[in-house]
């Protein structure tokens, strides 16, 4: 065989991929030890006994019982104040999409015009992400007063460390061949983003959009505890008077408005994105004739050069979400009681605010601080944990191409979106007010929440994983246990290790708010804080915070890449 025939041959060898690194091995095994090494210090750290843990489950089920059946005789006011939490969830939401695009596009390594402007984009990506919403909303409700205006606030500025940051990896991820035709016709810079990055990325933008106001509906929820609006204020006004029963009909108002949302959500996110596992309709005579008048129309603007699109069936859902949309931000803008002249009036006083936190004061409150924070680090390396342990089991349940019987996996996600609509906060009030105040209560109120967003993030990679190695395993005779840990485990393990590290830092963020309730961590000393107008105080808090936050985030993109 002649050396020209040979050349493909030592090219596609020379193409495989190569063996991992010996250093990445003995680094990732250093980072796992350094994990349980954490997690065994924090479960001593909070005296976490499985006695405390399964003995206060009985007075957990005695308060539930006290609980039920509920009073809806304050069902007027739970309903305004659900669509009050409903309003500020959409208002902060596109509040955050519309700052993160340009933030994205310069944080964006292929977009960004300098590297300045790069580094100082993912600069404000990351601060937004690393202070919860619950303190931005309580930081702003000490500005501007008490109402929806903080929580949305609050949700669009947090928001954009999440919206942002996703934005900046989809358009990092574009497909370069396409930009490159482009720019040789002689398009400029910014033509050629509208021309091939913008369509590529939109599918994507509109999914994660979707999904931050999953996440912010149920954040808003509980933003009324610090005076911001929305139906938390009235669950916490019943909560202080100790009317359990008037406290949960507001809470299922609000979970039941959560649980809609989020159906609709999830279909749209297929119907735009694509879902390669869900049911295929049955095909009718109806169906199969709109398909082919949806490809007679496709062909027809081919054949005669048409500028603009066909109205396909596609192109009509999308205009109906996109009209919806405007209509509900019209309606929502008209009834929420939120003075946006006076937030525009008052953007000196947050400018204020937020400048009277530094410097931050370490030395006021100093053995607080340390005792807080270590307990807040705790809370979310124990919870985060647990959370795993239970998540595992039931994001196996709801993968649809690991489970043979399809009713097991539906049901699995069901009872994951029922527990999922329910705010952790609530979870924490229920547990503190059942086994007593301190870390334990908030930690398996934590826990509870992160097993089921853990479950959904286990199941979606589960069912991202390519069918030819299961195939090549299953030919040579594997059951299907030899199949599932030899060729799915494998391809998934990668996005279960950044998901596992995304969701410890989540676990930071929202164990710094457990104290507010009486959950431990340094929540209590910031809410207290905050109330005394110790302003360098809660500087000092929110800059400890950002520091956990980042370092965690650090963490998981170095073992993201040397995992990947």
């Amino acid at each position: 065989m002649s050396g020209a025939h040979l050349e493909p041959l030592v090219k596609s060898r020379t193409a495989l991929p190569r063996a991992p690194k010996n250093w990445h091995s003995w680094v990732l095994i250093a980072i796992f030890v350094g994990l349980i090494a954490a997690l065994v210090w924090s479960w001593l750290f909070i005296e976490m006994t499985l006695s405390t843990v399964f003995g206060g489950f009985s007075d957990i089920w005695n308060l539930i019982q006290y609980m039920f059946p509920p009073m809806f005789d304050n069902f007027p006011e739970a309903l305004r104040a659900t669509i009050e939490t409903i309003w500020m969830a959409l208002i902060g939401t596109t509040m955050a999409v519309v700052l993160s695009v340009p933030l994205a596009f310069m944080a964006a390594r292929n977009t960004s015009p300098h590297p300045a402007a790069m580094a100082i984009s993912r600069g404000i990506i990351s601060l937004a992400r690393a202070v919860p919403a619950l303190v931005l909303a309580a930081i702003f409700a000490s500005s501007v007063g008490i109402g929806p205006l903080p929580g949305v606030l609050a949700l669009g500025l947090h928001s954009i460390g999440m919206i942002g940051k996703l934005f900046a990896e989809a358009i990092e991820n574009t497909e370069a061949t396409s930009r490159d035709a482009v720019l040789s016709t002689g398009s400029g810079k910014w033509q050629t983003v509208l021309a091939t990055i913008v369509p590529q990325i939109m599918p994507s933008s509109i999914g994660t959009s979707l999904y931050r106001l999953d996440i912010n509906l149920r954040e808003s929820a509980v933003l009324g505890f610090v005076g911001a609006g929305g139906v938390g204020f009235l669950i916490q006004s019943e909560l202080r008077g100790l009317d359990y029963q008037r406290a949960i009909s507001a809470v299922s108002v609000i979970f039941v408005a959560i649980t809609l949302i989020e159906l609709i959500s999830v279909r749209l996110r297929a119907s735009i994105i694509g879902d390669h596992l869900s049911a295929q309709p049955k095909q009718t005579s109806r169906s199969r004739a709109r398909v082919a008048r949806d490809q007679k129309k496709i062909y027809m603007a081919i054949s005669s050069r048409q500028l603009t699109p066909p109205w396909t069936q596609e192109r009509v859902l999308r205009a109906t979400v996109g009209g919806t949309y405007l209509l509900m931000m019209i309606v929502a803008l008209a009834t929420i009681d939120m003075p946006l002249l006076s937030a525009y009036k008052l953007g000196d006083d947050l400018v204020l605010s937020i400048g009277r936190l530094f410097p931050p004061d370490f030395t006021t409150a100093r053995s607080e601080l340390i005792k807080g924070m270590l307990e807040t680090t705790a809370i979310g390396f124990v919870a985060t944990a647990l959370g795993l342990l239970i998540a595992i089991p039931l994001g196996i349940l709801t993968a649809r191409n690991i489970i043979i019987r399809r009713l097991v996996a539906t049901l699995t996600r069901g009872m994951l979106l029922f527990i999922r609509g329910i705010p952790e906060l609530i979870f924490a009030v229920i547990f503190v007010a059942a086994m007593g105040l301190g870390p334990v209560p908030g930690t398996l109120a934590l826990a509870i929440a992160t097993a089921t967003f853990m479950a959904k993030l286990i199941g979606d990679a589960l069912e991202e994983v390519q069918q030819a190695p299961r195939d090549g395993v299953s030919a040579v005779g594997a059951s299907r246990l030899q199949e599932f840990i030899s060729a799915v485990v494998p391809q998934a393990l990668p996005n279960l290790v950044s998901q596992m590290l995304y969701m410890l830092d989540v676990n930071l963020r929202s164990s710094t708010v457990l104290g507010i309730v009486g959950g431990g961590g340094i929540g209590f000393l910031l809410i207290s804080a905050i109330r005394g107008f110790e302003t360098e105080t809660v500087g000092a808090i929110v800059f400890l915070i950002f520091v956990i936050v980042y370092a965690i985030e650090l963490l998981g993109s170095f073992v993201r890449r040397i995992v990947e």
